[in-house]
């Protein structure tokens, strides 16, 4: 089974992304019922242009860079399908022929996001720790660390409990779900087609929300070893200084428990597990149908290409 943990995948607006080692495909649903699929090969990532580096507790923060920067593109490309069925203009052709997406919008975006996420889930509970430790009596370094933690979870928690009450999130929450029924038919080795697929389950735990619950849980170990400084702009550089290194350890756990579902590495996935109760939903028929059309295009452009080394590919879902 372990050449089918090479395929990952993400929702995006009205379709589904998937990734093999080489390429990706891209499927949505336009507004008149059609599927519209693109098909591209995996742009050279960071590991593949360092080889050296992909080694345990290395890979995992390039590894993510990666994705990160894929499932931007893969998502432009799903806002440009809709634009254009919005404005009345026909696509231009196939997939090949759309007009690229410019890798600089694409780095600006993934700069904001990062910078908002930072904001959110690292500044606001340094800050929020610092007003009520003393209403609570924390003084400790290691209890603030800890209370960090804590709100950082309780933050997130939030943040995605409220987002998932608007309709068009909660859409893309039902393809996030499509997506891990899909790959979840191909990795327990089942026929690959909508009626197995409808079956399978909508939870996976090589999930990009069970890598995020991993990173906050780590990042609680992490922090609470080490001193607390007092300073408020020192202790958000600590936290971006150690981002690489909690990354790389949530990615070898996520790695790990992807490959065997059955070691109790994978019950203590949990947490990531049950938040995708919320980051997922139980899609329907045809939001199925465009996760598999999505994987099927990749798996037959994988199986067709030239072999070639492949490259680790992030935790997806």
């Amino acid at each position: 089974m372990s050449e089918y943990l090479q395929y990952g995948g993400q929702a995006v607006i009205e379709g589904v992304m998937m990734r093999g080692p080489r390429f990706f495909a891209v499927a949505c649903r336009r507004p008149d019922g059609s599927i519209c699929v693109r098909e591209e090969p995996v742009r050279s990532g960071a590991l593949a242009r360092a080889p050296f580096l992909n080694k345990p507790f290395v890979r995992g923060a390039l590894a993510l860079f990666d994705a990160m920067a894929l499932g931007m593109r893969a998502l432009s490309f799903s806002a440009q399908v809709q634009a254009e069925a919005e404005q009345g203009s026909e696509p231009e052709g196939e997939a090949g022929r759309r007009a690229p997406i410019s890798d600089i919008a694409i780095g600006v975006t993934m700069v904001i996001a990062f910078a908002f996420g930072m904001g959110l889930f690292v500044a606001l509970p340094t800050t929020l720790t610092q007003l009520v430790q003393g209403a609570l009596q924390i003084h400790s370094p290691f209890l603030r660390n800890v209370t960090d933690g804590v709100l950082r979870i309780a933050i997130f928690m939030a943040y995605i409990s409220l987002i998932s009450l608007m309709h068009n999130v909660r859409r893309v929450f039902q393809y996030h779900g499509a997506e891990h029924k899909a790959i979840n038919t191909l990795e327990e080795q089942r026929d690959v087609t909508l009626a197995e697929a409808l079956t399978s389950s909508r939870i996976h735990p090589r999930c990009g929300t069970s890598f995020i619950v991993v990173v906050l849980v780590v990042s609680i170990i992490v922090h609470s070893l080490l001193p607390r400084p007092e300073n408020a702009l020192v202790r958000v550089a600590l936290h971006l200084g150690l981002l690489p290194v909690i990354a790389g350890i949530a990615y070898e756990a996520i790695r790990f428990a992807g490959r065997r579902r059955a070691s109790a590495l994978t019950a203590m996935m949990a947490p990531g597990l049950w938040t995708q109760q919320i980051t997922t939903r139980e899609p329907s028929t045809d939001q199925v149908e465009v996760a598999l059309a999505a994987l099927t295009a990749v798996m037959r452009m994988e199986t067709g290409a030239p072999a070639a080394t492949p490259t680790e590919a992030a935790p997806g879902g």
